[in-house]
């Protein structure tokens, strides 16, 4: 598949910006996150940032970006609508979680209603990145996406980007906020988290490669003309003389070693760097601000190759129609 930029973009920020959204969300529900507007308000305005630049972009990809608003009616069928109505109502815990931050209410204390709201939001969260992961994992023209590493990939991926923008926010936390961090033991946990999830979600990945790469071909040449019980079927004339939609974003080629290069780039800066980062943090607590922000951009561009990957090595069965043996 053609690994359009728009979708890259929009699948890499929103799933940051729902992982920190889900841990702000399930922190607040808990009663264990810090009070403050820097503690509470920072990671809000930074989901609520990624979640809806994700979005914006993912409206370039459209042929008609104008009807947008059309695909919400279809949620009984589609998972893309689906999608699209999650992360609308995700908006709206964010919106009472922010006011009552704003207002002070959560100086003393988590109340009911932020308490109420955090469950919801991380619920959105959770919800809407399930649904972004099921747009792929439902096609079962796509065997690379139709199986059922892809979801959980989608939702480590989310809740590891979301927890590295969440150590950068903890680090750069001024005086106060700092002891509180520190006072709710919520930055060492934080860590261990940061290396369990990513740890995980590696591992996923190199499990979800290896199906791919040993899975059996699911569809021919003869069995897409249905002309198999003749024997071996060759096409007589290329079905077209240049190129055009099917060919353009469904024929998309990578060559094998050029994926084993990038998996091996992907693993390197999205989860071998972080891991050093945190390692190192650990020893010289005062780098903390640097090593996060070093850990936030080199795991950022890892898990963009990653998102390139996944577009990049899937192949539609439409292609067995344009000089495709078998998929």
């Amino acid at each position: 598949m053609h690994p359009a930029l728009s979708v890259l973009f929009f699948t890499t920020l929103s799933g940051a910006g729902y992982g920190l959204l889900g841990l702000l969300g399930a922190g607040v529900a808990a009663g264990l996150w810090p009070h403050g507007l820097w503690q509470t308000g920072a990671p809000l305005l930074a989901g609520t940032v990624l979640v809806s630049v994700g979005l914006f972009a993912s409206t370039a990809h459209l042929g008609q970006p104008r009807r947008a608003w059309r695909a919400f009616s279809q949620w009984r069928s589609s998972w893309l609508s689906r999608e699209g109505v999650a992360a609308v109502l995700t908006y709206l815990p964010a919106l009472v979680l922010g006011i009552s931050v704003l207002s002070g209410t959560s100086g003393a204390g988590w109340p009911l209603l932020p308490r109420v709201a955090g469950a919801l939001l991380a619920l959105g969260a959770l919800v809407t990145v399930f649904c972004t992961a099921r747009i792929y994992s439902s096609l079962r023209t796509i065997p690379a996406w139709h199986n059922g590493w892809v979801a959980p990939a989608y939702l480590l991926l989310g809740a590891y980007s979301g927890g590295l923008w969440l150590w950068l926010l903890a680090a750069l936390a001024g005086r106060d906020a700092a002891q509180d961090w520190q006072r709710l033991g919520l930055a060492p946990w934080l860590l261990a988290a940061i290396v369990a999830v990513a740890m995980l979600a590696a591992l996923i990945k190199l499990l979800y490669w290896r199906h791919i790469d040993g899975a059996a071909p699911r569809a021919s040449v003869e069995s897409a003309t249905g002309l198999g019980r003749f024997g071996e079927v060759a096409a007589f004339e290329r079905p077209h003389t240049e190129q055009n939609y099917l060919t353009r974003e469904m024929g998309f080629v990578l060559a094998r070693r050029h994926a084993a290069k990038l998996r091996a780039l992907s693993l390197a800066l999205g989860f071998a760097a972080p891991l050093a980062c945190v390692v190192v943090a650990l020893a010289f607590l005062t780098l903390s601000p640097a090593l996060a922000l070093l850990a936030l951009l080199l795991g950022s561009i890892g898990i963009f190759v990653e998102r390139w990957l996944f577009f990049a090595e899937a192949r539609h069965v439409v292609n067995l129609y344009y000089g495709a043996r078998r998929i």
